[in-house]
């Protein structure tokens, strides 16, 4: 799967369910957003360059995202979600 050159990077809560991307970058949301988070997300995998995937939202709309990225499936607060910033890919064909 190839990044698509004209897409722009976009929070990671923003990402369509099942729609595959790779992480650009982590960056705090605002500025009440801890600065360990950073650290603590790159710890699970969310590195620059990894595939990562929106696998089930919550029902309700504050409710964690589960997102996989590598071999493993992670829960997701929606300000952990938002500092981390991906690039979408369009799916290859089967």
């Amino acid at each position: 799967m190839l990044t698509n050159p004209e897409s722009t990077p976009i929070r990671l809560t923003e990402l369509q369910m099942g729609m595959p991307a790779r992480v650009v970058s982590i960056a705090a949301s605002d500025a009440a957003t801890p600065v360990e988070l950073g650290r603590r997300l790159a710890e699970l995998g969310f590195l620059p360059g990894e595939a990562v995937r929106v696998v089930a939202r919550g029902l309700m709309a504050r409710a964690p995202i589960a997102v996989r990225i590598g071999t493993g499936t992670f829960a997701l607060r929606l300000f952990e979600a938002a500092c981390i910033r991906v690039c979408p890919e369009q799916p290859q064909p089967a």
